[in-house]
């Protein structure tokens, strides 16, 4: 995890005015400059509903760039605010999303890369200047999903690895109580990873899909081949096979490609570092939980809900200021 100093500004002097004439100092300690009376974001000199508007705009599908444009500040201090929130998110959704009800949550993985694809990062590994020893090409992100309630119940970034398919199935363990159905896609790992740590909690059934060959123009569009037949099959437990579905998780799969630039496809938004990549998804799954009103979630005469609304972890949409005070608490 990426640390960041915090200053309290204990010792600082005057340091001239703002344009409309407030009071700013500078810290003696750490040189930061700040105003008097705003309430900064830790020992950054930029105040929390500033940080709020960058998070929010960066969790609506703006890119970096595109974001520090339209504040009018430099793109690295962007990647600061993604960072130092993004990593605190993600610990926030371990400590808030534990022991949750449930009873059907559905499991995929969605494919992205870092800095390059597998077929070009296989060279620049070996590159000094570029990717040596760097966590570069494809990248998978794992996400379980509340039939229910949508809400994201764990998640997880790293390969299509049986290490990394323990990992998640781990966290999903941790995410839920009692006994439930769970749905997958074909992939084999689940096959081991969801007996060892989900042990008999579950009632778990796959969606077999049988794709045909992908034609050169598929390539292109980056669109996917055609399937040629779906299949579903229980695994263990006693599933009810009119809800062995993965439509829900996949469905959300749209949403991450929608509203996390960097996931968007050919485009020059792309993550180049995987910290980074690891730091936004944190951030775009704790908003979406408890910032993000969902259609679905409408309750007659009311108001749509969050996720979070639903599993009965709030009671009210978040604000973005909100969720900056809860991670940070």
């Amino acid at each position: 995890m990426i640390g960041f100093p915090e200053c309290k500004h204990h010792r600082c002097k005057k340091c001239g005015v703002t344009k409309a004439g407030t009071q700013r100092y500078k810290c003696l300690d750490c040189g930061k400059k700040f105003t008097a009376g705003t309430k900064a974001l830790d020992g950054m000199r930029m105040g929390i509903e500033k940080a709020a508007q960058i998070l929010e705009m960066l969790c609506e599908g703006n890119s970096v760039r595109a974001t520090a444009r339209l504040n009018r500040i430099d793109p690295h201090t962007v990647i600061d605010v993604l960072t130092l929130v993004g990593w605190r998110c993600a610990e926030f959704l371990k400590r808030t999303v534990r022991g949750v009800h449930v009873n059907d949550v559905q499991v995929d993985e969605v494919w992205q890369f870092i800095y390059a694809k597998e077929k070009q990062a296989a060279d620049l590994r070996m590159d000094s200047f570029v990717g040596y020893g760097q966590r570069i090409g494809d990248s998978w992100t794992w996400t379980a999903v509340d039939r229910e309630t949508k809400m994201v119940l764990a998640w997880h970034f790293g390969k299509r690895m049986q290490a990394d398919t323990d990992q998640f199935c781990d966290r999903l363990a941790e995410a839920t109580s009692g006994r439930f159905q769970l749905s997958s896609d074909g992939l084999q790992n689940y096959l081991y990873g969801v007996p060892a740590k989900l042990g008999n909690r579950v009632d778990f059934g796959m969606v077999v899909k049988t794709f045909g060959k992908s034609t050169q123009e598929d390539q292109r569009q980056y669109s996917p081949a055609k399937i040629i037949r779906s299949e579903k099959k229980r695994i263990s437990g006693n599933p009810d096979n009119d809800r062995i579905c993965t439509s829900h998780t996949e469905r959300h799969n749209g949403s991450m490609r929608l509203f996390i630039k960097r996931m968007n496809r050919l485009t020059y938004a792309f993550s180049k570092k995987w910290d980074n990549h690891e730091a936004a998804l944190g951030m775009y799954f704790a908003h979406f939980n408890f910032c993000r009103r969902h259609n679905s979630l409408r309750i007659k005469g009311e108001c749509d809900q969050t996720p979070a609304m639903a599993a009965g972890l709030s009671d009210h949409v978040w604000t973005v200021e909100e969720l900056l005070a809860a991670v940070s608490a």
